[in-house]
């Protein structure tokens, strides 16, 4: 099998003889110079990555393999951060759909950076792997639209497509943090503290859509004095749940939108706690001592939560995965329908925590 040719699986893929004819030069010429192996005048050598890009060549990290008569086992997974138990549990979902199938999970995160991601993009794609599942921090994807056209399936993992379509796996968002925010309300909380990841991802944005619905439908018009987006790590929601606290009329209740910012709220409450501040306020107001400790509501269940007795809105993460990997599975077997899109429900899980009277 010629270098960059493709197996049924990969109909349509350019090879390295188109680029060798667009830049003029012979097959080895062309894969001299993609490899920089040297022996290539530099003009030659600019030309012919100049053909690559016109027909949409992309170096194929297997090429031995597929020469021998092999195929690519292997299945591409891009995440905003493999360090938060989310990702590592989806990707626990997929790789057992895809074991069983004799195929292989690589696994890339970006930290939610958008440069990052197309780079290991390219990467996992260069490695020509069998379909690309992706939990993308970009805001853009039209530039997927042509590797979606040579027969590489592409899923979506929580954050939706924008600017090509595919198959997308997603969180019903909205409605969970709905539910989280209205169950406070009938708790009798109206200082409500809303402490969001970036506000650039979808996920968070549907959830401060459903933030928003529940205010609104409570008559709650002011709820954004006591919102704060951008907490995008442990360290950083503790710093913004410590600040919310010192406030000269603090908020009763919390809600954090994902499991690394309640991590944060937890350490602030704690360290509260340590500090007296949250006694001191309690010895003001005698007449409510509960006011020491705000209700607490997370997004997204985490490890020893219910030790914790943190009240969370859950969902199946792994399940997540295993869809995800069954639709990338279909489109390889030759499932040809219009995109899908399913949306897994949410579920308030009441532990305590938020079940806090103001």
């Amino acid at each position: 099998m010629s270098e960059g040719g493709g197996d049924r699986n990969n109909v349509g893929r350019p090879t390295l003889r188109q680029v060798a004819a667009v830049a003029g030069v012979s097959i080895k010429t062309a894969s001299r110079a993609l490899r920089g192996e040297g022996y290539v005048a530099a003009a030659t050598a600019v030309r012919v990555h100049d053909a690559a890009r016109q027909v949409g060549f992309r170096l194929n990290a297997l090429a031995s393999e597929l020469r021998q008569g092999g195929t690519s086992n292997l299945v591409g997974l891009v995440t905003g951060d493999l360090a938060n138990p989310f990702y590592a549990t989806v990707a626990g979902g997929i790789e057992r759909e895809l074991r069983a199938r004799g195929l292989q999970l690589v696994t890339a995160s970006t930290d939610e950076d958008p440069i990052a991601e197309q780079d290991l993009i390219d990467a996992l794609l260069q490695r020509r792997v069998r379909a690309l599942l992706i939990a993308s921090s970009s805001t853009d994807h039209t530039h997927l639209a042509d590797e979606a056209g040579r027969g590489v399936p592409l899923v979506f993992v929580d954050r939706p497509p924008v600017g090509v379509q595919a198959d997308t796996v997603l969180i019903d968002n909205r409605t969970g943090a709905g539910d989280a925010v209205r169950h406070l309300i009938a708790g009798g909380h109206r200082r409500i503290g809303v402490v969001a990841d970036l506000s650039r991802l979808a996920t968070q944005q549907a959830r401060i859509d459903g933030v928003g619905d529940a205010m609104s439908d409570a008559g709650i018009d002011d709820w954004r004095e006591l919102f704060r987006p951008d907490a995008h790590d442990v360290a950083a929601a503790q710093t913004t749940v410590d600040q919310l606290l010192d406030m000269p009329d603090p908020p009763t209740a919390l809600f954090t939108l994902n499991n690394r910012i309640t991590a944060g709220a937890l350490r602030a409450l704690q360290q509260a706690r340590i500090d007296g501040r949250l006694d001191a306020r309690a010895h003001r107001d005698p007449e409510s001592a509960a006011r020491k400790l705000p209700a607490l509501i997370g997004f997204d269940d985490f490890e020893l939560s219910d030790v914790l007795g943190v009240s969370v809105i859950g969902y199946a993460a792994e399940e997540m995965g295993r869809t995800a990997a069954r639709l990338a599975l279909d489109r390889l077997e030759g499932v040809n329908h219009p995109a899908q899109t399913v949306v897994l429900p949410t579920t308030l899980i009441e532990r305590g925590s938020g079940e806090r009277r103001p």
